[in-house]
């Protein structure tokens, strides 16, 4: 069954989608956009259902704060319907955008929607020889297997995601370890390190795409 992250402060409200929601899918509720952000700091989600009007931070904000991270489906909910409300919300990063008071048809067809979007994304990426496979979770170079740890993989996966962007070490280590794992700047460092390694033994030219960023972090560069 897939998940479905509700984030509302109103807990009437969160019972409410519950209620509707649980008999299709698994509901995680959070009453605040903090709790929620650190709970995907240590747990996957398929879809997030997001409130704006909340105390300590709006769902714009939330929604900023969650694309930093994590591609997960986002759908605002809230009884704003003004259209720069909705544009600003699709600018920040959410997949779809649906009002209250929201007919309960409406918002499962809108939820079986975006994840049928999600799903139909390409499952294996390539990249000059290189072919990443998310469903048999393997990494090849023409036709030799690259084996990695679940760690190295996700880093791969995330630089193949989004070639020419500059990640941090912070923002490495909050999206592939987590918000509450204590780790150092140097596991990041080590990972990259034995990735290049493991790159080179088959031939590919790690040190010509997955580069060091001085002062920053690292990036996958793409020549294209």
């Amino acid at each position: 069954m897939r998940s479905i992250l509700l984030i509302d402060d109103e807990p009437i409200m969160l019972d409410l989608l519950s209620l509707y929601l649980s008999p299709k899918y698994n509901c995680i509720k959070k009453e605040s956009p903090l709790g929620a952000i650190r709970y995907l700091g240590t747990h996957s989600v398929d879809l997030i259902l997001l409130d704006v009007m909340m105390p300590e931070m709006d769902g714009w904000q939330a929604c900023q704060e969650i694309r930093k991270h994590w591609d997960t489906p986002i759908i605002m909910l809230t009884a704003m319907s003004e259209k720069a409300d909705i544009v600003k919300g699709l600018q920040y990063g959410a997949d779809d955008y649906i009002s209250k008071p929201f007919d309960e048809e409406e918002l499962i067809a809108r939820i079986d929607a975006v994840l049928r979007r999600q799903t139909s994304k390409i499952d294996k990426m390539f990249f000059d020889g290189l072919v990443l496979d998310n469903d048999s979770h393997q990494l090849q170079y023409k036709d030799q297997d690259i084996s990695l740890t679940r760690k190295e993989f996700a880093m791969m996966n995330l630089f193949l995601s989004h070639p020419n962007k500059v990640f941090t070490r912070e923002h490495l280590i909050t999206t592939i370890w987590g918000f509450e794992v204590a780790t150092e700047d140097r596991t990041i460092d080590s990972h990259v390190r034995n990735l290049r390694d493991k790159l080179r033994k088959t031939g590919f030219p790690a040190e010509d795409y997955l580069q060091t960023v001085w002062g920053v972090g690292y990036k996958w560069t793409s020549k294209e």
